[in-house]
């Protein structure tokens, strides 16, 4: 059967359903979501649909204030209509997916399924986004249809960002249902989707949640204060900066012990279940209503006291003595030791390996990890592919369980684990004993895992749909520097990866591009995608690198690095191959020039788009003003007014505008929609600019570079320097921004030119070049690029 979903109804309009909601109207469905009557109604508001809809209008109204945004673009609002369950039930027998995420009462929620299976079309796809109840219990009573087209699919909070969609089918799912879930969630909602038994919990939480419970236990056995263990248990081993302790502020106490006692509950013959106890100073969180972040303090609490820069002072909770007290940075030599690796893998043997109580509560906590998920095959999944995923995409950890087992080593790991105390499963010895090494091998651009039931190693399903770089690194790169690596990815593609810190645009990355796209020209190349897997695509130019010399004075070596940028953005434009560029997240100054001079990008729908420069004090210099300058000219047209088009380009500029999806990167002018393309699964993008390259390659022509670019001169400067003027009035803006203000008009005009003319690229280009260096020689944008550096946030000065 041949699924088409262009309408879905949400029932419920909590945190979960209007996020959901909102994520299904970022992909273009037509959404309708309902919730019950309000109570106690008057008679006036019940004959007022205003009035009866009220729980969900209201309930979207304040998913759209929320933060982060739950939308891609704020008017997709429209594709979502509100109504309740009363009046507006029969309205889902035109919706091809219901969606139930009602409250956690399998007694509720199979009333809701009642009506459901009432009013819906035959072939409806019908799935519960319960995060704990039985799936099978729901369908009791319910159609034969029904059954064979409903599952669990559990979405993660909040629905749009976090990355995973558990897919929960019961004995009566037909095998279609499911694996159509398992596509539609990966190709059309961006997900990671991971196909779960009908387990307590299923896999993500019953797995986070164990983890959470044992480093709660170790904190108190080890002695560790809270704040040292979210340092040690946050980035510093490849999960979110929360750590443990604040994750559990973030989520809720009250949540926390529920799905703690669920599983207590639920899963008796759990190796594990004395884990999953209540600890005493979890209980004195939850007996003051001390519940996280929605009550205004959990294990840290914010004080009404102020440090030195104004901001106020946190305490954390003491375990042993349950008071709030300062927090304290005690120095642990792990955390000293691991704060010199930067590589990730490193990083987590050093602290794993270190003999103090940082590095004891790590290597236990880890080897606990290791013996709970070899017990957990097959009953709550048959591979451990899946749980790697689940943790990744459900937690954010870079690593999953079995990766972090293959790091320390598997046989290693194996009899630490056992010395440790913790039962690993049959299976895992078994495979040692046959002279297995790894749960994971990279074998020619796939990755292959362990299949348990054949003993042998096997590619990980879909994997050699996306194209992951990690899985090339067995392979010599083509042609590598300090900065840069490319690869070869087939069919005659090549890979550009940048692999400086944080992706900084540096000096190596400039001539490797350079040098690169000489070698597609002169080889039997098909052209060339620039993309990367890390979270960010790059922060933009080395500040660093631009500050030495700005403060040095040494002007000519600053002309020449800017030279090298903008040359190397038009190198990418003016090539004889095409250059692709795949995004995610930040994509800022020097990645956005790059992106916009490309033949075609294909940016994730979670990429952060924006040139960003005058928060340094700066223009965009390389060649991103110029690009602005020629795009606002090819939007011009015979008896247009031009101007407002030429403000609208200003001001992206000017208020350093950064798109907050890929989608609305459009509105902001850095997106084009004849050249450009969102792709929804972040993991997807290397392969999708791949496939475009393979499609612009036959009969590629090289551009010309042009000389036709219509600037307005006096008359686009007294109309930018008005809108400047306005800034400054309405306090957006600084007198030193209004004189960055200033340079941006003047490149975008053309500068004092008497009237409208065509100039050449580059002539802008040293336009911007000029005013780029005459702004790294102003002490305030000195200070700016300084205060960013020292403090990684933006100066107003």
């Amino acid at each position: 059967m041949s699924r088409r979903i262009r309408k879905a109804a949400v029932l419920g309009s909590g945190v979960m359903g209007s996020g959901i909601a909102c994520h299904l109207a970022n992909i273009g469905l037509e959404v309708l979501m309902l919730d019950i009557l309000p109570p106690q109604l008057s008679e006036k508001e019940k004959a007022h649909p205003a009035a009866r809809n009220r729980i969900a209008a209201e309930a979207l109204q304040k998913a759209l204030k929320s933060r982060p945004a739950p939308l891609y673009n704020k008017s997709f609002a429209s594709r979502i209509t509100t109504g309740n369950f009363e009046d507006d039930f029969p309205k889902i027998a035109d919706c091809d997916w219901v969606i139930e995420v009602v409250v956690e009462r399998l007694d509720i929620k199979k009333q809701v399924f009642e009506k459901v299976d009432q009013y819906r079309k035959p072939g409806a796809l019908v799935t519960s986004n319960t995060s704990g109840i039985p799936i099978h219990l729901m369908t009791e009573g319910r159609s034969e249809d029904f059954r064979r087209n409903f599952c669990g699919a559990h979405f993660f909070n909040p629905p749009r960002y976090m990355r995973l969609l558990e897919v929960i089918p019961t004995p009566d799912t037909s095998p279609e249902v499911t694996d159509f879930l398992m596509h539609y969630g990966d190709r059309y909602l961006g997900k990671q989707t991971v196909k779960c038994k009908d387990t307590p919990a299923f896999i993500a939480n019953r797995v986070g949640v164990y983890a959470m419970a044992r480093v709660y236990q170790l904190a108190t056995e080890l002695g560790v204060r809270i704040e040292t263990v979210d340092r040690l248990t946050g980035p510093a081993i490849g999960r979110p900066k929360t750590g443990t302790f604040r994750l559990g502020d973030l989520v809720g106490h009250d949540t926390a012990a529920k799905v703690i006692m669920g599983l207590k509950q639920n899963c008796p013959d759990d190796e594990q279940a004395a884990t999953f106890e209540i600890p005493p100073f979890l209980q004195f969180l939850l007996d003051n209503n001390f519940l996280g972040n929605k009550s205004g303090q959990g294990f840290y609490k914010k004080t009404k006291e102020k440090d030195e820069q104004g901001k106020n002072i946190i305490h954390a909770l003491n375990l042993q003595t349950l008071e709030y007290e300062p927090q304290q940075k005690v120095e642990l030599a792990s955390l000293k030791a691991a704060k010199q690796v930067d590589n990730l893998k490193k990083r987590i043997n050093v602290l794993f390996n270190t003999e103090d109580r940082g590095g004891k509560l790590i290597r236990k906590s880890l080897l606990g990890l290791f013996a709970y998920v070899s017990n957990r095959i097959p009953e709550i999944s048959d591979n451990l592919y899946s749980i790697d995923d689940a943790m990744k995409a459900g937690y954010a950890w870079e690593l999953g369980p079995f990766e972090y087992w293959d790091i320390i080593g598997l046989k290693k790991g194996l009899q630490l684990a056992e010395d440790n105390g913790g039962k690993v499963a049959q299976w895992v010895k078994d495979m040692v004993a046959a002279g297995h090494e790894s749960f994971y091998k990279r074998e020619g651009g796939a990755l292959k895992y362990y299949d348990i039931e054949s003993g042998e190693y096997r590619l990980v399903p879909g994997s050699t749909e996306f194209i992951i770089l990690d899985n090339y690194r067995d392979q010599k790169p083509v042609h590598q520097n300090n900065e840069m690596a490319l690869h070869d990815i087939g069919d005659g593609v090549l890979c550009l990866e940048f692999t400086s810190p944080h992706n900084a645009i540096g000096e190596g990355i400039l001539r490797g591009i350079q040098e690169s796209i000489q070698l597609a020209e002169e080889g039997k190349w098909n052209g060339i995608v620039i993309g990367n897997n890390a979270n960010n695509f790059t922060v933009g130019a080395n500040l660093m690198m631009i500050a030495m010399m700005a403060y040095e004075q040494e002007f000519e070596e600053l002309n020449l690095a800017v030279n090298l940028f903008q040359q190397t953005s038009m190198r990418i434009r003016y090539s004889a191959i095409p250059m692709v560029i795949a995004t995610q997240g930040y994509t800022f100054g020097g990645g956005c020039e790059f992106m916009m001079h490309s033949d075609a990008a294909l940016c994730a729908a979670e990429s952060y788009i924006g040139l960003v420069e005058v928060g340094v004090g700066l223009i965009p210099g390389g060649a991103g003003t110029k690009e602005f300058a020629l795009r606002a000219s090819n939007q011009f047209f015979e008896g247009d007014v031009q101007i407002p088009t030429l403000v609208e380009k200003f001001k992206a500029i000017a208020l350093a505008s950064v798109a907050t999806s890929a989608p609305e990167a459009f509105q902001f002018g850095y997106l084009l929609p004849q050249k450009d393309s969102v792709v929804l699964n972040r993991n997807r993008n290397i392969a999708e600019a791949k496939k475009k390259v393979l499609e612009l390659a036959p009969g590629y022509t090289q551009p010309i570079p042009r000389t036709d670019v219509t600037v307005l001169g006096r008359q686009g400067l007294a109309a930018l320097y008005t809108a400047a003027n306005e800034l400054r009035l309405g306090n957006y803006a600084s007198e030193h921004d209004i004189k960055i203000a200033h340079k941006i008009a003047w490149v975008l005009c053309g500068g004092d030119l008497t009237g409208a003319q065509k100039v050449s690229e580059q002539y802008l280009l040293d336009l911007e070049r000029e005013a780029f260096l005459s702004l790294c020689g102003e002490k305030k944008t000195q200070e700016r690029i300084q205060h960013m550096l020292q403090t990684n946030k933006p100066l107003r000065n």
